[in-house]
């Protein structure tokens, strides 16, 4: 039931703006894969098939709609910081490409916080950045190996879905004030799409995990 909610929330809020043309996503791994329209990944977001909970647990404890930019950049400052200290685990992978992988999201990531900490101070002086963040990611410290691997590739998936879902859902409710805010917000959806891809393209891969088409 919590995974049909989660389908047809992503699915009002990527359809109605409207579903994007595919492309294709690429990397210095050599990883490509075509990226399904929003409408496409909106569709399969809800149909994954021998993923554990929390790869939809975020539906019931997490917000997937803002009421405004403020809580928008406040609740993803939160986010963010979650999967930075998650994706410094992987520097204990025994996969060089989760090694890297982890990396680009620790580096692409903390950057988006400095920017969007540096949006509030400057437009939202007054408003508190104190956010209700329920983690979303497991304790990944005591793990090594595959169960590593697995564990991080599991969570950031759902992780990430809320990310899309709530970076769309700003664009198609004209939520942002600020020009600044709508292109990060588009870029996070995008970005994370294609990840959300790839990390389904590894867990298949490598643990046999497979989604319905």
């Amino acid at each position: 039931m919590r995974r049909t909610i989660v389908a047809a929330v992503v699915a009002a809020a990527l359809v109605g703006a409207g579903a994007s043309a595919a492309v294709t996503a690429h990397d210095d791994d050599g990883w490509s894969h075509p990226m399904m329209s929003d409408g496409q990944l909106a569709g399969r977001l809800g149909g994954e098939r021998g993923g554990p909970r929390h790869m939809t647990g975020f539906a019931a404890g997490h917000h997937v709609a803002a009421a405004s930019e403020q809580e928008y950049l406040a609740e993803m400052v939160a986010h963010h910081d979650e999967a930075i200290v998650a994706a410094r685990e992987l520097r204990r992978s025994d996969r060089a490409v989760m090694r890297r992988f982890g990396e680009r999201i620790v580096a692409a990531q903390s950057a988006r916080v400095a920017q969007m900490e540096s949006w509030l101070a400057e437009w939202y002086p007054d408003d508190s950045t104190d956010v209700d963040y329920e983690p979303m990611m497991r304790d990944l410290t005591g793990l090594s190996g595959d169960r590593l691997d697995r564990t991080f590739l599991e969570d950031m998936v759902g992780h990430h879905m809320a990310a899309v879902m709530m970076s769309q859902h700003g664009l198609a409710s004209r939520l942002f004030d600020h020009d600044e805010v709508a292109a990060l917000a588009a870029d996070i959806r995008d970005e994370q799409h294609a990840e959300i891809l790839r990390m389904r393209v590894w867990l298949r891969d490598w643990f046999g995990v497979r989604w319905m088409h």
